[in-house]
């Protein structure tokens, strides 16, 4: 049941953001609960509703006191806007969004907002700009505010709430490569499971979170801060996002960088196996480099095989953690959600090396660090709603449907083929299949009269492999590809020549060369 298309890692605030603002901002509204009433009549789209911001540097301030990057001089807000629950009925009810702006006291000759989004689908975007601004290079944030958004459904964004903790726990220890007719039988129940209990509590709203309407959403919030076009930066399925945006509205776009896309043109089983391929051979270059190491490798000569003699030593026996008060145990599951954290990007390799080293030895507190960090278990042992919004955007964005037969041989197939990843990505088919909410699949897109947009794809992109960035860049009619030669999903802002291009094109609108690659 793993959806995920990926996402940039940025730490999550969203617990302690929560928390504080709770005195400052309301966020109580929800589908049902006291809604504007609606109407049929034929009156013309309203203005986009006003935002109002609160100051909340304080309490940001000290989330991120001791990160990377906290000694930039920043000022935060936060915001809260309204915006159509239905564009179909643009004056009837609303849901209120969420949303961060971050200044930087050096900024000067200011450009704009530049809007960003981390990916998900289900993560939040103003964790993302409060992580960005920390770590975006300065010319950025001389010349723009950094403004993120929680997309309808996510974070502090009406969210999607209808797996309860206990079932996010089962889905992470869940097994991660079902072959056998009980084990896929097992996945295929608890999928519908899931699906039930969401469409029992949403009923027909559920199909509300979909990425068409948030790329609307986009556009109220452009219009909201006064605007004229809109700058963006998005990261996985935050490429999806904006080249959806840049469809329903190319001349609105000044200026769009679209790093880690997501391919548009494969349907859900070619890219679920291009994601089972691209995972397998970002471990693969995660073991080399691990064998590579002078100090040694702590996985061994055979990372592979290392991890196939864990998996099989938690399934036997799952293993506990060090962590004080820690009470969960470490099933294959939980060992392979941390592999796909640590596979994101290659500063988590070193932090994957030790974890499963230290799993082997009967310590699975780096395992169970990872895991959580990709799940979104925060620190009181409650969840995010990354899952919920995850599986409820992915399966409003598409119509496919998958039998389970269709399923079961996909399965016999791709575990062959990718021994690790294979299996549960085949699994994943079957998610949306059971899923009971309307439809708004993603239009082609094509952005017919947009300004240029560059898309990024990394060459070792174990996510979002490269091809998926080749063809949004050919689709796009002014689409500009960059490409990586690194590892890791996303590309911006880890390399000087990256960082170049993209800050020349953000800032003075200097489109670099098509096909211009940078090295790792």
């Amino acid at each position: 049941m793993r959806l995920h298309r990926g996402r940039l890692a940025v730490p999550s605030t969203l617990l302690a953001l929560s928390l504080v603002l709770a005195s400052c901002t309301s966020f109580s509204e929800s589908f049902g609960e006291d809604p504007a009433p609606t109407t049929t009549s034929a009156a013309p789209e309203p203005e986009a509703a006003p935002i109002e911001w609160t100051d909340c540097n304080e309490q940001i301030q000290a989330i991120v006191a001791d990160r990377p990057g906290s000694e930039r001089d920043l000022s935060f807000e936060c915001g809260r806007t309204e915006v159509p629950i239905s564009y179909d009925e643009p004056q009837g009810a609303t849901l209120p969004l969420f949303l961060v702006r971050v200044v930087s006291a050096t900024q000067t000759d200011r450009i704009g907002s530049l809007f960003v989004n981390p990916g998900g689908p289900g993560a939040s975007g103003a964790d993302a700009a409060i992580g960005l601004a920390l770590t975006l290079p300065d010319e950025i944030l001389a010349r723009f505010d950094i403004v993120g958004f929680d997309p309808r459904g996510v974070g502090l964004s009406t969210p999607v709430e209808c797996i309860p903790d206990e079932r996010h726990e089962q889905l992470v220890a869940a097994d991660p490569r079902p072959v056998t007719e009980e084990e896929i039988d097992a996945a295929f129940t608890f999928a519908e499971e899931i699906a039930d209990g969401c469409a029992d509590e949403y009923g027909d709203a559920l199909g509300t979170f979909n990425t068409v309407d948030t790329a609307r959403d986009l556009d109220r919030l452009r219009e909201a801060l006064d605007e004229e076009q809109l700058n963006y930066l998005g990261y996985s399925y935050g490429t999806t996002l904006g080249s959806t945006y840049a469809e329903l509205f190319p001349d609105r776009v000044r200026a769009m960088v679209l790093d880690a896309a997501v391919d548009p043109d494969t349907d859900l089983q070619a890219n679920a196996e291009e994601r089972a391929a691209g995972l397998e051979a970002g471990f693969d270059a995660f073991a080399a480099n691990c064998v590579g190491l002078l100090a040694g490798c702590p996985l061994g000569a055979d990372p592979r095989q290392f991890v196939e003699q864990l998996l099989a030593q938690a399934e036997a026996t799952p293993i506990p953690s060090s962590e004080p008060g820690e009470t969960r145990q470490a099933t294959p599951g939980v060992i392979m959600t941390a592999i796909r954290a640590g596979l994101s990007g290659t500063e988590s390799w070193p932090q994957l090396a030790q974890a499963l080293a230290a799993a082997q030895a009967g310590d699975a507190r780096g395992v169970f660090s990872l895991a959580d960090s990709y799940s979104g278990r925060l620190e009181d042992g409650t969840y995010s709603n990354l899952f919920d919004a995850n599986i409820a955007i992915n399966c409003a964005d598409h119509d496919a449907r998958f039998e389970p037969e269709e399923v079961r041989t996909l399965v016999a197939e791709w575990s062959e083929q990718y021994p690790l990843f294979g299996a549960g990505s085949a699994i994943g088919l079957y998610t949306c299949s059971v899923w009971d909410a309307e439809r708004t699949p993603l239009p082609e897109r094509d952005a017919e009269g947009s300004a240029p947009i560059l898309v990024i794809g990394t060459s070792g992109d174990p996510v979002t492999p490269l091809a998926g960035a080749v063809d949004l860049a050919e689709d796009l009619e002014a689409g500009v590809l960059l490409t990586w030669q690194g590892q890791g999903h996303t590309a911006y802002p880890k390399s000087d020549c990256v960082n170049a291009a993209v800050n020349a094109y953000l800032i003075d609108l200097t489109v670099p060369m098509d096909g211009l690659t940078c090295p790792a």
